[in-house]
């Protein structure tokens, strides 16, 4: 009885190992060699007369469509938060300069209260301008529970929103 009681909480623990392992592995850094993976720049238009459209609690109405294809420079997950409930993710992306991993190599991208950051030693693998002008913070917002689990990929495509919290805090 011991035994089967033993070799039941070795197969927990190889099990939480396992699951740990694998989510460390799916998380890892994904390097590339030199040069700009995403070489064309994001692109915008605007929408005319926007519709307002109710999501939960929030107004969303769409002043630029949207679409961008750039490599992932750093996530972080939002679960708490006045906003969590709307935009679970931020992906701070880069395309030019900011998807060469030589120029990525050098610098240090960060996320925390909704913002990016990038910390690098010098001289500067680019200039901030261009930092700056090949990056991004997105506050992504999923249409729906599907794109909400998928929001992993390289393109995306949608609207540029204003989001105003309707009722309650």
């Amino acid at each position: 009885m011991q035994i089967l009681r033993e070799k039941k909480i070795l197969f927990i623990v190889l099990v939480l190992l396992a699951g740990m392992a694998y989510r460390d592995w799916s998380l890892r850094d994904i390097e590339y060699p030199p040069g700009v993976l995403v070489s064309e720049l994001p692109k915008q238009t605007d929408v005319r007369d926007p519709a307002p459209v109710m999501m939960d609690d929030y107004e969303l109405t769409a002043r630029a469509d949207f679409k961008i294809r750039a490599r992932v420079l750093s996530r972080e997950n939002y679960s708490w938060g006045s906003e969590a409930d709307l935009s679970p993710v931020d992906l701070a992306l880069g395309w030019g300069v900011m998807s060469d991993q030589a120029v990525l190599d050098r610098i240090e991208i960060s996320q925390g209260s909704r913002w990016y950051h990038t910390r690098y030693q010098l001289p500067a693998p680019i200039s901030d301008r261009e930092i700056i002008q090949n990056s991004g913070n997105m506050h992504m917002i999923p249409a729906d529970n599907w794109v909400r689990k998928k929001l992993k990929g390289r393109e995306s495509r949608g609207y540029c929103l204003a989001a105003r919290k309707t009722g309650g805090h």
